[in-house]
């Protein structure tokens, strides 16, 4: 997999910049320009680190090979190997880092997974795939919110929507956008048949400039409802659950999960800003891959990603044909191997709009 260029010079220029804006006085006066530029200017020094540590390694594994072509020494033989894994594993994280540096990848995330095409089995299929995401997310470090939750009439889940926090969370997670399909020998048969399952995963920035974005009271209406479980989660039995609609537009956002109807009220209208910003974007840019990529329907024919279960077992990404056997490893939140693919799929093969 090739791999792209990580310009030291310029990151250090541009870091010595950030650090001259921070300087400056009044900087704090606007709190959303500081944290912006305080954010770009750990990703670039976390970068810069990096970087300068595998240049240490690459010098050590360096005078190693002078060391083991003037004298055979067994024990530095063995080592050698393993340095060589180490230096491979930290240039794989570099790389990563250097693949998100788009305009909203260090920004947090608005996830939401939608059952489709399958009845109660893609209903199934979708409270795996938060089960998954969710472990993921535990072993990127990154935080997870729990939105909201609609439960399915006989078992998994209709939708989830939550928010993703930490380095890097939207650039990581939008590499996982799209219809993911299951085929397995369904549960919920009695005939125990071979069943195929769709559930789309869609995710958008959760940018700082929501909270400039002004909408009209008159525009909302606010739904206050009882929240509802899935999988065993206490929550909240009060009416406390906020859903807010967008009359004029249609879109919607939901949060079932603070234990007060004025923090869930809050969270969902951030969330439906993160929206409507997103929908601004799409008009002004007219370009709709900007930053949800392209939309398909939740069915056969237009998934990124299959999960077969039976009659062998086998995950495959259907865009950069990464596949893995190991398909327990997957749903237990194994997936850097696919989203590190995808990265450098998108980098080498930009979607034209």
């Amino acid at each position: 997999m090739p791999r792209s260029t990580f310009d030291v010079d310029a990151r250090r220029a541009r870091a010595r910049s950030l650090e001259g804006e921070l300087s400056e006085p009044g900087v704090w006066d606007d709190p959303a320009r500081g944290q912006r530029l305080t954010t770009e200017l750990s990703r670039l020094n976390s970068g810069l680190e990096r970087h300068a540590r595998v240049v240490t390694q690459l010098d050590d594994l360096q005078a190693m090979s002078e060391l083991l072509a003037d004298d055979d020494d067994p024990e530095l033989s063995a080592e050698l190997p393993r340095k060589i894994e180490a230096l491979e594993r930290e240039l794989d994280h570099l790389e990563l880092a250097n693949l998100l540096s788009g305009e909203h990848d260090a920004d947090d995330a608005v996830v939401s997974l939608h059952a489709g095409a399958g009845g109660v089995d893609s209903q199934d299929w979708a409270e795996m795939l938060l089960r998954m995401y969710l472990r993921w997310a535990e072993r990127e470090g990154l935080e997870v919110e729990l939105d909201e939750v609609l439960p399915g009439e006989e078992a998994g889940i209709k939708s989830a929507t939550f928010t993703l926090k930490g380095t890097n969370a939207y650039g990581l997670i939008s590499a996982e956008r799209g219809v993911h399909r299951l085929v397995r020998l369904s549960p919920y048969d009695a005939a125990h048949r071979r069943h195929t399952s769709f559930v789309s995963l869609d995710a958008i920035p959760l940018i700082d400039e929501v909270d400039d974005i002004e909408i009209d009271p008159k525009d909302l209406r606010i739904d206050v409802y009882r929240s509802s479980s899935a999988g065993g989660q206490s929550v909240n039995t009060t009416d406390s659950a906020v859903r807010i609609t967008h009359l004029p537009i249609g879109i919607t956002a939901a949060c079932q999960n603070e234990r007060s109807q004025l923090q869930n009220r809050a969270v969902a209208m951030r969330i439906l800003k993160a929206r409507l910003a997103e929908l601004a974007r799409r008009q002004r840019e007219e370009r709709i891959e900007n930053l949800r990529g392209e939309r398909m329907d939740i069915q056969f024919g237009s998934q990124i990603r299959s999960y077969v279960l039976h009659p062998y077992q086998l995950v495959k990404d259907h865009r950069t044909n990464v596949e893995v056997g190991n398909v327990d490893a997957v749903l237990d939140g194994d997936l850097e191997s696919f989203i590190a693919a995808e990265l450098h799929r998108r980098a080498t093969e930009p979607i034209q709009s």
